[in-house]
């Protein structure tokens, strides 16, 4: 499971003094509670990878635009810090799907669904996430499933 991975790295780069490496691992450990958090319900997710591969997902892209906001607003030291937290997240992330892997999936979910125009969006959307969402950048994959139905 990630989590032991997160945890297993949390310990090594503890021994192997990487401050940097064991503040960004104990941030992602941190989201990760909040999410159990919010999500107490009593049982187990279902899928604990799912749910993890989310946070860490969102983790990022909360990163990303911090960094674009940071080289417009000048700020490069506050970017590269960034930088080095996504790239300590990105670690424990599943591979992502290529852009042509992403791109067979749509059209696959698209035959199947009998999709033809942008009335249909949603439904592809809503399919695509649930079967590739840990594999799958959505935001990407917006565009693509746009340009596969326009």
């Amino acid at each position: 499971m990630i989590r032991d991975d997160i945890k297993t790295a949390l310990v090594t780069a503890m021994k192997g003094g990487d401050k940097e490496g064991t503040a960004a691992i104990r941030l992602i450990q941190s989201a990760i509670k909040n999410r159990d958090i919010e999500l107490r319900t009593g049982t187990a997710p279902a899928d604990d990878d799912a749910l993890v591969v989310e946070v860490l997902q969102k983790m990022v892209k909360q990163r990303r635009e911090s960094i674009e906001m940071y080289e417009k607003g000048g700020r490069q030291e506050l970017a590269d810090v960034e930088k080095a937290e996504v790239a300590v997240i990105e670690r424990f992330l599943p591979q992502q799907m290529s852009e042509d892997e992403t791109r067979a999936a749509i059209e696959s979910i698209k035959a199947e669904l009998g999709a033809s125009g942008m009335k249909d969006m949603g439904r592809v959307m809503g399919e695509l996430k649930a079967r590739h969402a840990t594999t799958l950048d959505m935001s990407k994959a917006s565009g693509l499933v746009k340009a596969a139905l326009s």
